[in-house]
């Protein structure tokens, strides 16, 4: 069980490709897990990096699950792959509706699956970085809700290149977190990340209270529950 209460389980499936995917449910005080989070970590990431969120997801009444991405490579980011994946994981705990969530290439990869599964509600995007028109080429094509938390344009999120995934689909709409760094929408994130992203608001005597990680973790999951309760006016955009 975690510090908030979540009760967490693993287990594993196979993706498409036959490599193992292992993922953590993060169940609330509920056996009820028709409505989901699938929620995705960064390139080359874990789901290590996205726990704090999956258990304030948790807490908030919602099961969210987070998984190890098996299919990519440093030479090769499979990103449609998995999003495949995702999908596949939501099928296997027989979720009725579902939420797509991710950071990164993570948030492209909730696009993909986002356009590719007729069980989703809706697509959550943390600081999404695009690739190769992907992200375009699925949002063009969404007919949900996508929900786009964006920081600061550095050098880990491209630039701020997610924008141009946003404005291929009018389903789209952004809160901006200021001065939030890349590494921000990590939770706990390490020294790697820290060393390689800049940071925003390095020059700053201190973090604005409250903190931008904790702003999006707040923002996240006022997000699942707007989609969820069918309310966007609920989570104001920016």
């Amino acid at each position: 069980m975690s510090p908030t209460g979540a009760q967490i389980d693993s287990g594993r499936i196979t993706s498409s490709t036959g490599c193992k995917l292992d993922y953590r449910i993060y169940d609330a005080d509920t056996e009820d897990r028709s409505s989901l989070v699938v929620l995705a970590h960064g390139f080359l990431r874990s789901q290590e990096r996205m726990q704090a969120l999956a258990e304030a997801i948790a807490a908030s009444g919602i099961p969210v699950v987070t998984l190890d991405f098996c299919n990519s490579r440093i030479w090769n980011g499979r990103h449609a792959q998995n999003g495949l994946d995702m999908v596949a994981l939501a099928h296997a705990l027989d979720a009725k509706r579902v939420i797509y969530a991710g950071f990164s290439a993570g948030g492209l990869a909730a696009v993909i699956a986002g356009r590719a599964d007729a069980k989703a509600i809706g697509i959550i995007t943390l600081d999404l970085v695009e690739t190769q028109g992907l992200g375009i080429r699925a949002a063009a094509g969404i007919d949900k809700p996508l929900l786009a938390i964006a920081g600061e344009p550095t050098n880990c999120n491209a630039l701020g290149n997610g924008q141009a995934v946003f404005a291929a689909t009018e389903n789209a709409r952004i809160q901006r977190i200021e001065s939030a760094g890349h590494c921000d929408f990590e939770a706990p994130t390490d020294v790697l990340c820290e060393l390689i992203c800049s940071d925003p608001d390095s020059d700053a005597p201190s973090l604005p209270i409250p903190s931008q990680r904790e702003r999006i973790i707040a923002s996240t999951t006022l997000a699942i529950h707007a989609l969820l309760e069918d309310n966007l006016q609920a989570w104001p955009d920016q």
